[in-house]
C-alpha cells in the first residue's frame, strides 16, 4: 500500500518528467500538429499502454534482462530507430491535405494512431531502462507486495502522462489547425516533423544501456 506522501512526491517527479522535453512528448506534439488534437490523444493513450508493457516487464524482470543483454537491447533500439525512419519518410512525402473535423476521429485513423503510439513507446529500451532505475526508488517492501507497489506506480505515471500529454496535444492540435489552412504551411509542418522523426531515430539508435 502506497503512502500519500509517496504518491504526492511520485506524482510531482512524475509531471516534471513529462513535461521536460524527451521522445515521446516530442512525439505527441508532432503528431497533434499534423494530424489534430484527437490524433495526439489517441497517440497518447498507446503511449500509456506501452508503458504498462515496461511496468510489467520491470515487475517481472524482463528490464533487467534487456539491461544486461547487448543483443536484447540492439534489437529494440534499431527496430525503434526503423519504425521513426518510416514515419519520417511518410511525413517528408506527404502532400498538403483539406482540414476536416474528423482529423484522426474515425475509427481506423484512431487505431492506426494507437498502434503507433505502442509501438514508439515499447521499442525503445531506455524507457525500460528508466522505469527500472525510477519505480523501485518509491518502493517500501514492509509496506505490502512490491509487485502490486510497481504496478500502482507504474498507473500513476500513466495517469500523469495522459493529464500532461493530453495537454500538449489540445495545445499542439490548435496550432495544428491554424497551420493548416496554408498548403505551404503544411507541407512545412511535415518537413519539420519529418526531421523530428530522424532525430529522434538517431537518438534512439545511438543510445547506450546505461
Amino acid at each position: 500500500m502506497l503512502g500519500a506522501e509517496t504518491v504526492v512526491t511520485f506524482l510531482i517527479a512524475s509531471c516534471l518528467i513529462g513535461i521536460a522535453p524527451g521522445s515521446d512528448n516530442l512525439f505527441v506534439l508532432t503528431q497533434s500538429i499534423l494530424h489534430g488534437r484527437k490524433a495526439g490523444v489517441w497517440v497518447t493513450l498507446g503511449l500509456c499502454t506501452g508503458l504498462f508493457v515496461h511496468t510489467t516487464a520491470v515487475v517481472l524482470g524482463v528490464a533487467a534482462i534487456v539491461q544486461a543483454s547487448a543483443i536484447a537491447f540492439s534489437v529494440l533500439k534499431f527496430a525503434g530507430a526503423t519504425y521513426l525512419v518510416y514515419l519520417a519518410w511518410k511525413a517528408f512525402t506527404s502532400a498538403p491535405q483539406a482540414l476536416t473535423e474528423s482529423d484522426g476521429g474515425n475509427a481506423m485513423d484512431a487505431l492506426r494512431l494507437y498502434r503507433r503510439g505502442i509501438i514508439m513507446n515499447i521499442t525503445n529500451p531506455k524507457v525500460s531502462m528508466f522505469f527500472l532505475a525510477f519505480l523501485p526508488q518509491f518502493v517500501d517492501p514492509t509496506k505490502g507486495s512490491p509487485a502490486m507497489q510497481t504496478f500502482s506506480l507504474g498507473g500513476l505515471f500513466m495517469l500523469m502522462t495522459l493529464v500532461v500529454f493530453g495537454g500538449v496535444a489540445a495545445m499542439a492540435g490548435q496550432l495544428g489547425r491554424v497551420l493548416k489552412r496554408s498548403p505551404r504551411a503544411q507541407v512545412i509542418m511535415n518537413r519539420l516533423a519529418g526531421v523530428v522523426f530522424l532525430g529522434l531515430a538517431v537518438k534512439i539508435a545511438t543510445s547506450g544501456v546505461k
